[in-house]
């Protein structure tokens, strides 16, 4: 495994791949790596013939500055983690070597992510978005992969990358990976590493909301499941910011469920002051 901190040498590396058209697979991470993420890697490695995976916590997608500080980072343990894995290169930069110019998103102001920024998360975190779509621009600039593997857990930003792979027409495959879950169901995330105990246990609780969701659906209304949601959050002892049912193609709020052929729960909730989103298909997908 090679590890790179300079855009021209990771290039000068994947260039003999490009030139033989060897298949390239990139999986984009801010580090503190899981389970979750290595699924990532095992599904590029299955699928490409170099798969590079990134390391780096971008500022630009973070709305507090003390949420950007706090962010996990143990570069050490992923990079062994990543060797374990087969991966065959880490880039691992500085922030001046992704944003040479400045960190300014102003070129993502072209793009019309349809509506899909402005529901759920782009409604809590404004500007979040803007920020992900540069750092992931920037990234497909520099690796040039033919695939790219996200998770799922992450949804909304899936569907926001592959729309802004589609509109500046960047020649990548975006592939959503499923989520990968600890053993009570819990979504694996790199923020749950900063959960303490008391709230580790009632984290599990999003999971069960999404399940009571999913069970509901043919005999709720959406109104009644978002408010059956929520009570199940607060009743965990979480502090719900969301509980939403939404068109898993648009992100729009489903209100008939009946009259949508594929809707997904979502919820955001906070556990001990630590943000945990997590999503469900509720139909017309595996759950």
């Amino acid at each position: 495994m090679y590890l790179f901190k300079t855009v021209p040498d990771l290039q000068a590396y994947l260039r003999p791949y490009r030139e033989k058209r060897r298949v390239i697979g990139f999986v984009p991470t801010m580090g503190a790596l899981h389970e979750g993420h290595l699924s990532l890697v095992e599904q590029s490695l299955e699928r490409s013939q170099c798969t590079v995976c990134s390391i780096f916590v971008n500022p630009t997608q973070f709305n507090e500055s003390s949420d950007l500080e706090q962010y996990p980072r143990h570069p050490e343990h992923d990079l062994q983690l990543l060797y374990e894995a087969g991966c065959q290169a880490v880039f691992m930069p500085e922030v001046a070597e992704i944003y040479p110019d400045g960190t300014s998103a102003g070129s993502m102001e072209q793009l019309d992510f349809g509506g899909l920024d402005r529901v759920m998360e782009g409604a809590h975190r404004p500007g979040h978005f803007e920020g992900v779509a540069q750092v992931v621009k920037r990234l497909i600039d520099i690796v040039g992969p033919d695939l790219m593997f996200m998770g799922e857990k992450d949804y909304q930003q899936l569907l926001i990358v592959r729309r802004m792979v589609q509109q500046l027409e960047l020649p990548v495959e975006v592939v959503g990976c499923a989520i990968v879950r600890e053993a009570d169901g819990l979504a694996m995330s790199s923020r749950n590493q900063r959960l303490n105990a008391a709230a580790r246990a009632q984290a599990p609780a999003i999971y069960q909301a999404l399940l009571q969701a999913a069970e509901a659906a043919s005999e709720h209304s959406a109104a009644d499941i978002r408010q059956m949601g929520t009570k199940a959050l607060s009743d965990a002892g979480l502090e719900p910011e969301y509980f939403e049912l939404a068109d898993a193609d648009t992100l729009q709020p489903v209100h008939a469920l009946q009259e949508a052929e594929q809707v997904r729960a979502f919820a955001a909730a906070w556990a001990g002051g630590i943000r945990l989103i997590d999503n469900l298909p509720v139909k017309g997908g595996p759950a």
